[in-house]
C-alpha cells in the first residue's frame, strides 16, 4: 500500500491528456494523401472538366473518409463536468477536477484533469480507455485499473459501464456499437461500388448505391440511438450527463448528403441525362468533338468530294466540279 513514497496505491507512469486515436489518425492521413495527390494532377485536366472533377473527387473522398474515421472515433457520446470529489482510495481528501467521458463504438475513454493540475503533491492528468470490441475483455481491463490504483472518479465511471453493473450500460452500448460498426462497413462497401458505377455509361446505378450508402448510415445512427444512458453518473455533488458528439452528427450529415447526391443523380438521369454525363465526365467523345470542331460533312456520292475551302459551303457553284477518280 505504501510502495510509492507513502502514497496510496497509484501507478507512477506518466499521465497524458486525451489525444487522437492512432487508427483515426492513420485514416485521416491516408485520405488527405489521396486528396493531395489528386490536387497535384488536377492542373493537367483541361477546361471545365477540371472543376467537375474537383467537386466530384473531394465529395467522394469526404464521404469515404467519414465512414471509415467514425468507426475509430470515441466521440459518439460525450460528457464533461467539473466536480469536487474524492481522489484516492481509503482517503477522505477531495480535489477539484474536470472529468470527461467519451463513448465510442468500441469502448469508452475517461479523462481526469485537476484544476489546478498539481494537487496533493501529485499531477492529476489521466486518460484511460476501456474497450469492449471483439477480442477485448472489458472486465479484465477494469480489473487491471483496480490493480494500478486508478483514481476514484475513473474507476467509478468505468464500473458503471462494466458487465456486472445494474445500470446495464455495457450491454446496451456494446451491442449498439457492434451493429453500428457493421452497418458503417456496409455503407463503405456501397460507397466504393458507387464510385465504380458512376464512372460507367449507366450512372443511375451509382445513384442507387449512393442512396443505399445513405440508408446504412442512417441505420448506424438508429443503432446508436437505441442505447441510452439511463443510469445517473454522480461525481460528488455534480452529475455527469452525456450528449451526442461530433461523430454522431457528422455521420447523420453524411447520410443526408448521400441521399441528396443519390437523388440528384437519379433526377438528372431522368430529366437531363446529357447534363449528367457531362458533369460526370462520361461524354469524353462529345467534349473532344467540341474541341476539334464539327465532323466532316457526309456526301451521298463518294466520287464528289469538294475542296477544303468549299467543304463548309455545299451551295458553292464549283463544289460539284471537283471529281476524284
Amino acid at each position: 500500500m505504501t510502495l510509492w513514497n507513502g502514497v496510496l496505491p497509484f501507478y507512477p507512469q506518466p499521465r497524458h491528456p486525451a489525444g487522437v486515436p492512432v487508427p483515426l489518425l492513420v485514416v485521416i492521413i491516408v485520405f488527405l494523401a489521396l486528396a493531395a495527390s489528386f490536387l497535384f494532377i488536377l492542373p493537367g485536366v483541361r477546361g471545365r472538366a477540371r472543376w467537375f472533377w474537383l467537386v466530384r473527387i473531394l465529395l467522394s473522398l469526404f464521404i469515404g473518409a467519414e465512414i471509415v474515421a467514425v468507426n475509430f472515433s470515441g466521440e459518439w457520446a460525450v460528457g464533461r463536468v467539473s466536480a469536487n470529489t474524492t481522489y484516492k482510495a481509503f482517503s477522505a481528501a477531495r480535489v477539484s477536477v474536470d472529468i470527461g467521458l467519451q463513448v465510442g463504438l468500441s469502448g469508452i475513454n475517461i479523462t481526469l484533469k485537476g484544476t489546478p493540475v498539481h494537487q496533493l503533491n501529485e499531477t492529476i492528468d489521466y486518460n484511460e480507455r476501456f474497450d469492449w470490441r471483439l477480442g477485448e475483455n472489458y472486465e479484465e481491463a477494469y480489473e487491471a485499473g483496480l490493480e494500478k490504483g486508478l483514481p476514484d472518479p475513473v474507476l467509478y465511471l468505468a464500473e458503471k459501464f462494466s458487465p456486472p453493473s445494474p445500470c446495464g450500460l455495457h450491454q446496451q452500448y456494446r451491442l449498439a456499437g457492434h451493429y453500428a460498426s457493421a452497418t458503417l462497413w456496409v455503407a463503405f462497401c456501397f460507397w466504393l461500388l458507387s464510385n465504380v458505377l458512376l464512372s460507367l455509361p449507366a450512372p443511375h446505378y451509382g445513384g442507387f448505391t449512393l442512396l443505399a450508402a445513405g440508408a446504412f448510415l442512417i441505420f448506424t445512427i438508429l443503432s446508436f440511438v437505441s442505447a441510452s444512458a439511463t443510469c445517473p453518473l454522480r461525481l460528488g455533488p455534480a452529475t455527469l450527463t452525456t450528449s451526442y458528439g461530433v461523430a454522431f452528427w457528422i455521420t447523420l450529415a453524411t447520410g443526408l448528403l448521400c441521399f441528396v447526391l443519390g437523388g440528384a443523380v437519379l433526377g438528372l438521369h431522368r430529366a437531363r441525362p446529357g447534363g449528367l454525363r457531362a458533369f460526370l465526365d462520361l461524354s469524353g467523345e462529345d467534349q473532344r468533338g467540341e474541341a476539334e470542331g464539327p465532323p466532316p460533312r457526309a456526301y451521298s456520292n463518294p466520287l464528289f468530294v469538294p475542296d477544303d475551302h468549299q467543304a463548309g459551303d455545299p451551295s458553292h457553284p464549283d463544289a460539284l466540279l471537283h471529281v476524284r477518280l
